[in-house]
């Protein structure tokens, strides 16, 4: 009984300390003024609005966007090194990139940088921040807005067909709710079963 007790009060530790890429983001007057996302190597991810907050939306990248990321922090010494630009731009908000529970510690913070896979890495988090948003947006119309659910699935397409969208799977449990739900619009309905038949036939394309 007691080793039962100690496994259950040293698992969330354990799990707690899994090696993860950490991004934020502070820009006041934007929307949101803050995102904080952490992405681990199993592609597992967190994404939340304010620091600490208790209830984050999680998702789980592909083993291939997991793998690019990782890959970039890597080109970038974990980042040891710095990424800020040092020109006179606008400011595009605070941004820090952190290893976090891995072996080689690392943290940068810059506004603009001019280095490509960092760049190439920030963008990484930008679409998370997207597709975050998105379905947000697609859950509040759910429960609160069904003439607005068109509209938030419109926005979500146009993302998606510009490939702004990751670990896209995360949307078909909402969209075959919206596709078999005779109180949303008919258009709204064959939009999500369109969309989430692309989605399958994009996932299973790649499994093969």
């Amino acid at each position: 009984m007691k080793l039962l007790l100690l496994i259950a009060i040293t698992l969330p530790a354990v799990c707690a300390e899994v090696p993860r890429i950490f991004y934020s983001k502070s820009f006041p007057g934007s929307k949101p003024e803050y995102v904080e996302i952490t992405v681990d190597r199993s592609g597992n991810m967190e994404y939340r609005e304010a620091p600490k907050e208790e209830d984050p939306l999680t998702a789980k990248l592909s083993e291939a966007e997991a793998k690019q990321m990782w890959d970039l922090a890597a080109k970038l010494e974990w980042f040891r090194k710095p990424l800020e630009s040092g020109l006179k731009v606008a400011r595009m908000g605070d941004k820090t990139l952190r290893m976090e529970n891995f072996e080689h510690k690392g943290e940068t913070k810059f506004n603009y940088t001019q280095n490509e896979d960092g760049q190439l890495l920030h963008d990484w988090f930008e679409k998370i921040s997207e597709t975050a948003m998105h379905r947000m947006s697609i859950e509040r119309s759910v429960r609160f807005d069904r003439l607005g659910i068109n509209q938030a699935i419109l926005l979500f397409e146009s993302s998606l067909d510009r490939k702004r969208i990751v670990a896209a799977d995360q949307f078909l449990p909402m969209l075959d709710r919206i596709a078999k739900n005779d109180g949303f619009l008919h258009m709204a309905r064959d939009r999500a079963a369109n969309l989430a038949d692309t989605i399958r036939g994009a996932s299973k394309a790649k499994s093969e």
